[in-house]
């Protein structure tokens, strides 16, 4: 991808995301589609792990914040769902195929198809999902000093306000953060816990981005925004993961997401 011309540059700068069009061909964007529709034909997830994905503080300390199977998947490829798709019993109520809210979060890393388009990004999350509440990546992705994670979120497919496309929060990046979710000490349950507290976002404020197959979104790490939940006969897949800027910057350990091992953050330029 060509550097940012100034009047994109300065448009990011003041609003806080920017759109690309055309980051990925045709081509491009079905092979992971191709790819992802066969992991979910494969997953085999145990009754025990069905966990479903929110960004929601309540619902995350019930469900993905007070499992192993979410505070573990940073360096592993893993199923998470959306609501009302289990019975409760664990079984689906619906086909499969319906049922992922994300896939995460070591696509990049794993899988072949994935990697060639990320190139191994600095900080991952890669996932598809359907409807995310207002929010700001650096809750969750917290540095110091703020303000060095960069999302990017790929539409695999025309992403519309009738199938859940994303929806921000000009200018709302230079607000700071007032809520994190961090990793609550060995042993605890649940395994997250926040500091601060939720903002209530007037929604009058959101505005959509509706963006054709193959677009980039850049997001900065604290512009607030959501996708609504998509009531279409259609499908909106996403691709999405972060950068974070190395050189100065302090990854906190208190974050949920941490490196490990077998899989440390690689490096984009080195």
């Amino acid at each position: 991808m060509a550097c940012l011309s100034p009047s994109q540059l300065q448009k990011f700068q003041e609003d806080g995301f920017l759109v690309l069009e055309g980051f990925l061909s045709a081509d491009e964007c079905a092979a992971m589609q191709q790819r992802i529709g066969e992991m979910v034909a494969d997953m085999d997830v145990p009754l025990h792990c069905r966990t479903e994905f929110s960004t929601q503080q309540e619902e995350q300390l019930r469900a993905q914040g007070s499992t192993d199977y979410f505070l573990s998947s940073g360096d592993k490829i893993r199923f998470f769902f959306e609501k009302g798709v289990f019975d409760e019993k664990g079984n689906f109520l619906v086909p499969p195929e319906k049922s992922i809210n994300k896939i995460g979060h070591a696509l990049h890393a794993h899988d072949p198809v994935f990697k060639s388009v990320t190139h191994s990004p600095k900080v991952q999350q890669p996932h598809l999902g359907g409807e995310v509440s207002p929010h700001q990546d650096a809750s969750f992705l917290y540095t110091e000093p703020l303000g060095r994670v960069l999302g990017m979120w790929i539409a695999l497919e025309d992403a519309t306000l009738g199938n859940g496309c994303l929806w921000f929060i000009p200018g709302s990046h230079t607000s700071g953060v007032s809520r994190r979710m961090i990793r609550a000490p060995a042993g605890s349950a649940p395994g997250t816990s926040f500091l601060g507290s939720e903002p209530v976002w007037d929604n009058g404020l959101f505005v959509p981005t509706p963006v054709p197959r193959g677009a980039l979104v850049l997001i900065h790490g604290e512009v607030v925004h959501k996708s609504e939940p998509n009531l279409s006969e259609g499908s909106r897949h996403a691709y999405t993961f972060h950068l974070m800027e190395a050189a100065g910057t302090v990854w906190s350990p208190e974050n949920w997401l941490q490196p490990t091992a077998e899989l440390p953050f690689p490096a984009l330029y080195t």
